[in-house]
């Protein structure tokens, strides 16, 4: 944020999670004008002991950015696809085959567009992606910023994919903090001027492993600071949901714009 550099912040909390996967955006791949941020992903993965795999996006002069994973578990292979929906704009989805004790986890890390029509297409070739490469008994997660704060897409991963939002089939334990509800009324009146959700999105009726069906809004992630936009989602195939949380506070909201996003899953 600004021209603070959040990177060595980023790993020590991260070291702190001792995560298995890592679905990030907006890595910097190459940077030679400042050092310190070249190949961000390999210097995380470095100090974390991960394995990963880097999709390049947007390439500069003298820089690049993109999706990244990392990994735990061995990265068998990975292949990214440019969906780009203009020249403004340079996107990519990042799919990755990992192998969670002897079981093919497919990961894929997206970075939607700003706008409706672009986000649709975007993620018509995601789906198309699933369908042609992921076989339906194999285990899938896909995560990152979808830039879909009113949830419209949520209906086209439930129906056409089979996947799950976590926040919707984790144990309820309040994810959001009672702050945040105090929050969300007094910016009632702007929320009110902003495009209502389509209804579809409403009615999504999401059931968990587990048995349980409720409806659940994803998150408010955005601005990490003061957040209220609904833009980061974590949706999976295949497994049991155990826990769902933002990561709220120090040193979080000082690392991004975004709060990330934290779940814990395991396979049956």
């Amino acid at each position: 944020m600004g021209s603070r550099e959040s990177l060595a912040d980023l790993r020590l909390g991260l070291y702190g999670l001792r995560p298995d996967l890592l679905f990030l955006q907006e890595v910097q791949g190459r940077n030679e004008h400042r050092v310190s941020l070249d190949a961000q992903h390999e210097s995380l993965a470095a100090a974390l002991c991960m394995n990963t795999a880097y999709g390049c996006n947007a390439i500069r002069a003298r820089t690049d950015h993109g999706n990244a994973l990392l990994s735990r578990y061995p990265i068998l292979r990975h292949e990214n696809q440019d969906i780009s929906d203009h020249k403004l704009e340079q996107r990519g989805l990042l799919h990755a085959l990992v192998e969670v004790n002897d079981v093919p986890v497919h990961c894929l890390v997206v970075h939607l567009g700003l706008f409706a029509g672009g986000r649709s297409r975007q993620v018509a070739a995601l789906v198309e992606r699933i369908k042609r490469l992921v076989p339906e008994d194999e285990p899938m997660l896909i995560a990152g910023d979808f830039n879909d704060w009113n949830n419209r897409l949520a209906p086209l991963f439930v129906q056409q994919l089979g996947l799950y939002e976590v926040f919707a089939i984790a144990p309820q334990d309040g994810y959001e903090p009672r702050r945040l509800r105090y929050t969300v009324t007094r910016l009632r009146q702007s929320l009110r001027k902003l495009p209502q959700p389509h209804p579809l999105a409403e009615k999504v009726h999401e059931l968990g492993i587990n048995g349980a069906a409720r409806l659940t809004p994803p998150p408010r992630t955005f601005p990490a600071a003061f957040p209220w936009l609904r833009l980061d989602r974590i949706y999976q195939r295949g497994f049991a949901v155990r826990k769902a949380r933002v990561l709220h506070g120090s040193p979080w909201r000082q690392i991004s714009d975004h709060a990330p996003l934290f779940a814990e899953l395991e396979l049956p």
